[in-house]
């Protein structure tokens, strides 16, 4: 069974030789030779799969189009307030530019439109597998509204491309309006939900379905809403609810599933088909499919190194003293992505299960008994900890002085398998609690070994670090250190006395001050993308792990359908939808009453914030809530950003590679950057 869209036929590579270069030199692709080759199925068969190449190959797997989808927003700081891509965490200099990730999203996005148009052209022309073809088109209009709509979210008013390319590439294009752009992204999906599977076509799980075009027509809705549009007369807050509500009604049809415990959406065992998934960006399986890794570009998916401090830092009890040689975390060295005060305290730990599925503040060691590893075996692991301790490392870090010379077991044992294609993967099972034994038969498997059930034990000798939630229940009564063999720090520690931001440096902590110890350089790492199953990894650098992102599930129609329903005036009903995901993610051993009755703005972004934070979705929903919504949350929960804020960054700048390759870049505009004499926007906005 085919499992990969970058499987390319021995045709398409006869097809990509007669192209130009695939990649966007400008915003309108150059034309597509070799017209007896896409005459035939074959040909377009081929063609069609390089439709999908910038999701998993660049948009979906690098930080880039992360940062321009998530930072600069209420939920996200940089990691002990730096500097690195401030422009896009706190609008410091944002201009228009080249290779930049706002740059690079735009030329990736604009890089698929000629190919998928080419596609859907020529499928009119074949009279082969009319069935397949069919399918194929179907496929390919889904993938027409899923660039355009990423254009216009970030870009605002940009130019359509729904016409194969031609020899004559047009250097002074026009804008297309707002209503224009949502006209056709719309159409696209209604088409496309007509004709696309239920299931996959060929069983391939890369592929778009019936219910990916239903979602992202929901999300169309939501975020034309908020630029005021309609259709036929009718608002697009209230298409929205009608998509949202008829997609979760009728869910079955569509093939749609919401996972009963949040735990299972965020498996593991569960990130290969998951059953919540609308569409992903799937990743190569290293130990399948092992004609297909090479050609597959597996080496992009970075996103988790991003996300984590940098475990060497606390290396005397870590047992990683070299950054880029950890098998359990891989190479934690990027670390920028640390989540705000607001976005922390929007999880009550006591009973929601989404805190340490969302992020990992309890951090372990691990042992390498199961492949005889002499460097790593369970009983050395013990005896390292044990020399460093007896250098006092309970004055160091606080740590209760009873626990001076005993041991931090391994809470992970790590089996290696090697594969041609993908190298060594580390595949982790735990050690369960209290058990001392070192026999690696006693280790048990568990949905995902970064996700530690709250809160840990006091007594639990597996772990080097805890970072806790010191607003939570279990805690209000304070934070009791003794018989506590781990560092212990309260979240709240970490970050300046107003709650602006994270301590830049360790005299800026009020607290574990002491010998200047590493522990202001640690925060809560959001663990969506750190994966540990056979076939994830990419041995060759310990900085990628390849497994299927989520770029649409089923929670997020119900926080649509909520947020509309609020929108509309029917806070009472959008609560319903807010308190089906709020009920599966409650622990059972909570006995409170978790539900809402009637969601107010605020609750439905505290909502998102808890359910898709990292998703590549928060700077999408502040903008479509209004100009004024997006400077009154920045100034409440991300001050730093808040000074820099301009009214020109309700959109993202322009490309500046699209803007240096057409002759009208005056009269197309930056979307008021500066750069230009107009902002281009005036006429469109509508």
């Amino acid at each position: 069974m085919k499992k990969y869209i970058s499987r390319l036929s021995i045709v398409m590579t006869a097809v990509m030789v007669l192209m130009s270069s695939c990649s966007l030199d400008e915003y309108n692709p150059r034309e597509v030779t070799g017209d007896e080759i896409l005459a035939t199925y074959e040909g377009v068969y081929g063609m069609q799969a390089e439709c999908y190449k910038p999701i998993y190959g660049q948009l979906f797997t690098v930080f880039d189009f992360l940062s321009m989808s998530e930072c600069g927003t209420d939920i996200w700081w940089h990691s002990n307030n730096k500097s690195w891509a401030e422009q896009l965490f706190y609008y410091e200099e944002l201009t228009t530019s080249t290779e930049k990730a706002w740059d690079k999203a735009f030329t990736q996005a604009y890089s698929a439109l000629g190919i998928v148009n080419t596609v859907i052209k020529r499928c009119d022309n074949i009279t082969e597998n009319p069935e397949n073809v069919k399918i194929l088109k179907a496929e390919a209009k889904y993938l027409r509204a899923f660039y355009h709509l990423i254009l216009t979210t970030y870009y605002g008013p940009i130019t359509l491309v729904i016409e194969e390319p031609s020899e004559n590439v047009n250097l002074s294009p026009k804008r297309n309006t707002l209503s224009e752009i949502y006209a056709s992204i719309t159409t696209d999906l209604k088409g496309a939900i007509q004709d696309l599977p239920v299931q996959p076509f060929e069983g391939n799980r890369a592929r778009a379905t019936k219910k990916a075009a239903k979602g992202l027509l929901c999300r169309a809705y939501i975020q034309g809403a908020g630029q005021g549009l309609e259709e036929n007369g009718v608002s697009f807050w209230q298409r929205a609810k009608e998509e949202a509500e008829d997609f979760i009604a009728n869910k079955a049809s569509y093939g749609a599933e919401l996972y009963d415990d949040i735990s299972d959406t965020w498996a593991d065992t569960n990130n290969r088909n998951n059953k919540e998934a609308l569409f992903v960006a799937a990743g190569i399986d290293a130990c399948e499919d092992l004609d297909t890794y090479g050609y597959a570009n597996p080496g992009n998916n970075k996103l988790f190194a991003h996300c984590y401090w940098g475990i060497s830092n606390m290396a005397d009890l870590n047992n990683t003293s070299d950054y880029a040689t950890s098998y359990l975390y891989g190479k934690t060295n990027e670390s920028h992505l640390a989540p705000s005060y607001y976005l922390l305290h929007c999880f009550n730990p006591s009973w929601d299960k989404r805190w340490e599925n969302t992020f990992q503040t309890a951090f372990f060691n691990y042992s390498m008994v199961n492949s005889g590893d002499a460097n790593y075996t369970y009983a050395k692991s013990q005896v390292k900890v044990v020399k460093d301790r007896s250098r006092d490392l309970c004055t160091k870090y606080d740590i209760d002085v009873s626990m001076k010379n005993k041991p931090i077991l391994p809470y992970v044992d790590l089996e290696i398998k090697t594969y041609t294609n993908g190298g060594a993967q580390y595949i982790g099972t735990v050690w369960p609690k209290g058990n001392t034994s070192g026999d690696v038969s006693k280790t048990e498997k568990v949905k995902k070994i970064y996700v530690v059930d709250y809160p840990i034990a006091q007594d639990d000798n597996r772990f080097f670090l805890y970072l806790y939630p010191n607003w939570a229940d279990e805690y209000k009564d304070g934070f009791d250190k003794s018989g506590r063999i781990y560092v212990t720090a309260a979240i709240d520690d970490l970050m300046t006395e107003n709650n602006t931001r994270y301590v830049a440096s360790a005299s800026e902590m009020t607290t574990l001050t002491n010998e200047s110890n590493n522990v202001w350089e640690t925060w809560p790492s959001l663990n969506k993308y750190l994966w540990n199953y056979d076939g994830v990894y990419n041995s060759n650098n310990l900085q990628i792990r390849n497994g299927d992102i989520m770029v649409q599930r089923f929670a997020e129609i119900y926080l649509i359908a909520a947020e509309a329903e609020q929108h509309l005036g029917n806070g009472a009903k959008a609560a319903e939808y807010l308190n089906v995901l709020r009920e599966r993610a409650k622990r059972p051993t909570y006995s409170g009453d978790v539900k809402l009755q009637n969601a107010t703005e605020e609750d439905i972004f505290d909502e998102y914030a808890r359910e898709m934070c990292g998703e590549f979705q928060r700077w999408a929903l502040l903008q479509r809530h209004g100009l004024a919504t997006m400077k009154d949350r920045l100034q409440k929960y991300n001050v730093r950003a808040a000074k820099s804020f301009l009214d020109r960054n309700y959109w993202r700048p322009m490309s500046g590679t699209f803007l240096q390759q057409i002759d009208n870049t005056e009269e197309y505009g930056d979307n008021g950057y500066g750069t230009t004499a107009k902002s281009g926007l005036e006429e469109y906005l509508k």
